[in-house]
């Protein structure tokens, strides 16, 4: 073999769980994703397995969305959720009948829900636990994230919430998995000087940068992004690989953007009568996406073809095929180059492959079996499975970095989302003071302390400000920000005075559940 190659899939969601209410818009966000997203990678996994194919992947699963999948109102919801999807489907192909394009269409639809209900009614509802199945079998290497994917630069003036972000992640990550994590995604692959420090604190072997992050470390890298580099204290930084990044990321370059795959816009919640769609939207008041799309992408106008899944296939198999052709060429010339084998990471968001675009799961499909089948350039390996392979690396300091505009956080620090960072650095300060302060605490002082270290840690959360930045759901991103660091400070008064309510403490707890047992004592 002449080189290596890790796909990493990044899985995030941020917590969105709302006990107060019958149906809640955003929480929409988890139904689509365990229907078009993680369901479908386990479909895949299970397939490659059966096969007998000795394959490899990586995917990181952050605590919020191990939390999120593990809680049962969630579960039940989601059943409701994929149950409706179903009959949707049923009336569509009623109301299709005499349209054999639509028609066709509507059945695909109806048959994948029904597999999609299928596996996760086989899997006992659990997704954490079917990919804990192929990590067990050493196939899959799951990664952690920060506790709730707070950005750690944007932390780190204050150390103990680093360090907490990390640890509470550890912790969780061995409660859903059964082992400790070797590999963390930092999220949005942001990395300042200091976070190793904690890393190895939590016994992490390993973390991805972006590719800026590798190249510019001090001292230079020799081999580029193309082997990893130890930081000085011996966790190592993955830098991530350009160019199998744009063929599949870039909007016009990248294979999602073509006129054969799904149209991610169109969809009949819509396109048709409101009152017949109604039932099926995430929000009854408002229109919205059903999951049932019958265009493909076409062109950039509003009038689109109708989806034709043959071709779509085909050209998901001419990708696949493609991508494996560039990677051991790729490969081939960095062999020719280098004294080892290189080892080229693509990162990727898992919802990419299945949301975004449709058929990214097909073409991760046949990717593997190629690159199993097809090839001998190059074997796909994990970030660990590499280190174990070749433990002598170049010892190096990563740069300051992330991806997203600009590369330095620039998305998650400016204009529309700095208001956050001063409530922020108080409310950090006044948990670290309640940690050193209460030594021994009562049952009920324990209760509320950890209840005011998950409120500060869904406050930290990097999708609020992202969220704030892209305008997608600003309202709702600002009006998360606000109750978190309401119920954070009044907790700390209720703590600090020594007055605890235990029926409001009760409330929050129902409310904000996420890390029941989290570890307030980190913030010390």
């Amino acid at each position: 073999m002449n080189g290596h190659l890790a796909l990493v899939l990044h899985a995030h969601l941020p917590f969105v769980r709302h006990p107060e209410h019958e149906k809640f818009l955003e929480e929409n966000w988890l139904f689509e994703a365990i229907t078009e997203n993680y369901v479908p990678l386990i479909q895949m996994m299970d397939g490659w397995t059966n096969d007998g194919m000795d394959w490899r992947l990586t995917m990181s699963m952050s605590p919020p969305l191990c939390a999120m999948l593990l809680d049962p109102l969630l579960q039940d919801r989601y059943v409701r959720h994929i149950e409706g999807l179903i009959e949707l489907a049923e009336k569509e192909i009623h109301r299709t009948h005499w349209d054999q394009a639509f028609r066709d269409l509507a059945w695909m639809y109806h048959h994948r829900f029904t597999t999609i209900r299928d596996t996760y009614f086989a899997y006992g509802r659990n997704i954490v636990g079917a990919f804990r199945k192929f990590q067990e079998k050493g196939e899959l290497e799951i990664a952690t994230s920060a506790a709730t994917h707070g950005l750690l630069p944007l932390l780190a003036n204050h150390p103990p919430s680093v360090r907490a972000q990390i640890l509470v992640a550890r912790d969780y990550y061995e409660e859903c998995f059964g082992c400790k994590p070797r590999g963390i995604w930092l999220p949005e692959c942001a990395y300042v000087d200091g976070v190793e420090k904690y890393l190895q604190e939590a016994n992490i072997r390993w973390f991805i940068t972006e590719a800026h992050g590798v190249l510019y470390a001090r001292p230079r890298p020799r081999y580029g992004v193309f082997a990893p580099i130890f930081t000085p204290n011996g966790v190592a930084a993955f830098g991530r690989d350009f160019e199998s990044a744009r063929q599949v990321w870039s909007k016009d370059e990248g294979y999602p953007g073509d006129y054969n795959y799904r149209d991610f816009y169109r969809d009949i919640g819509f396109d048709l009568d409101f009152d017949y769609v109604r039932p099926y939207l995430p929000s009854h008041d408002h229109r919205g996406f059903t999951g049932i799309k019958y265009h493909r992408i076409t062109g950039s106008g509003w009038e689109k073809q109708v989806y034709n899944r043959e071709a779509a296939i085909r050209a998901a198999d001419i990708h696949a095929g493609h991508f494996l052709g560039a990677r051991r060429e790729q490969i081939e010339k960095l062999k020719g180059i280098m004294d080892r084998p290189p080892v080229v990471v693509s990162p990727y968001d898992a919802e990419l492959f299945g949301h975004w675009w449709y058929e990214g799961p097909d073409f991760l499909n046949y990717f593997v079996r190629k690159a199993y089948y097809d090839q001998k350039t190059f074997t796909l390996t994990t970030p660990n499975e590499y280190l174990r392979m070749y433990p002598t690396q170049q010892v190096a300091t990563p740069s300051p970095s992330s991806w997203g505009e600009e590369g330095y956080w620039r998305v998650w620090l400016n204009e529309a989302n700095q208001w956050i960072y001063p409530h922020l650095q108080i409310a950090q300060e006044r948990m670290t003071e309640l940690a050193q302060k209460f030594s021994t605490p009562t049952e009920l002082e324990d209760r509320a302390l950890k209840q005011a270290a998950r409120e500060l840690l869904l406050a930290q959360s990097s999708d609020w400000p992202f969220i704030l930045r892209t305008g997608t759901s600003p309202d709702y991103a600002r009006k998360r920000v606000e109750e978190h660091l309401v119920r954070f400070n009044h907790l700390h008064k209720q703590i600090a005075g020594r007055k605890i309510d235990p029926k409001w403490l009760s409330k929050a707890e129902w409310m904000d559940n996420i890390f029941p047992n989290v570890n307030w004592r980190y913030w010390a």
